[in-house]
């Protein structure tokens, strides 16, 4: 399932800044917990699950680091069972800054930044909350 965002044309001839698609997984391949948690929370999980090559590489500042985790995606995947399923880690069921800078890296890939810019973002805007898991990132 893919989620389309894109831009139109004004009245006056100039357009909107290019938008990209999100690839989102489908929440029936949720677990029941991310399936009945509120929506910013499961599309968080739906677009964890869908983008690890973008979470992988943005780092979580909610101390999460402590739990082992080496980046955004930890906070949604556990990892994957025998059959290659995504198991899904609950911890950003209940942690706002984990889902708040899903939906920042959303946001920014919907607008075409790339991945620097995404990183460097996040990076500042979440740095006051604690330590980055950044050196696991690299």
């Amino acid at each position: 399932m893919m989620v389309m965002v894109g831009g139109a044309a004004s009245c006056s001839g100039s357009t909107a800044p290019a938008t990209q698609e999100l690839v989102m997984a489908p929440l029936a391949q949720m677990s029941m917990e991310v399936q009945q948690a509120p929506l910013p929370v499961q599309q968080a999980y739906q677009f964890a699950a869908a983008n690890p090559d973008l979470l992988k590489h943005i780092a979580c500042y909610c101390g999460c680091n402590k739990l082992g985790h080496k980046s955004n995606y930890d906070c949604y995947i556990a990892g994957q069972d025998a059959a290659g399923q995504l198991q899904f880690n609950p911890h950003a069921l209940g942690c706002a800054i984990c889902s708040d800078i899903t939906h920042d890296a959303m946001r920014l890939r919907r607008a075409g930044q790339p991945m620097a810019a995404i990183r460097g973002f996040i990076d500042t805007s979440y740095a006051r909350y604690g330590p980055a898991n950044r050196a696991l990132v690299e």
